[in-house]
């Protein structure tokens, strides 16, 4: 059985930013709740495409769907509402959408700070002499 990621509050939050709601124009969505079921699957386990799930639909389908929306910008939106509440597995940045829980992405913050610390009083040192 795979588990499902999105709790009926985590889907409240988010629905309202998705394309593809009735009301919008264009074609809706058939179910965008199992189609982010499905990237969520895929970014938790690292597997490909391809490996999807066969419940999650045609894996093609759902890495098509997934590029127009990262073409549209709507993944920052959904990791901006799924981070309302300060708790949200995900990351968008400049290499796209990324499973990064929230206490791995502030170690890596403070990992980086560290090391430019280090990088600053290293060169402090070598420029003294």
């Amino acid at each position: 059985m795979i588990e499902n990621y999105f709790s009926d509050e985590l889907w409240r939050a988010v629905a309202p930013v998705l394309p593809g709601k009735a009301g919008d124009p264009g074609c809706s969505g058939r179910d965008n709740r199992l189609f982010l079921e499905a990237v969520f699957w895929i970014l938790r386990t690292g597997s490909g495409w391809r490996n999807l799930p066969p419940h999650f639909g045609k894996w093609y389908t759902a890495y098509t769907r997934y590029h127009r929306w990262d073409r549209k910008g709507v993944w920052p939106r959904v990791v901006a509402a799924l981070s309302h509440d300060g708790k949200c597995d995900f990351h968008y940045d400049e290499y796209g959408l990324r499973f990064a829980p929230c206490d791995e992405i502030g170690l890596r913050e403070r990992a980086r700070a560290d090391a430019d610390a280090r990088e600053s009083a290293a060169l402090g040192q070598s420029i003294g002499f």
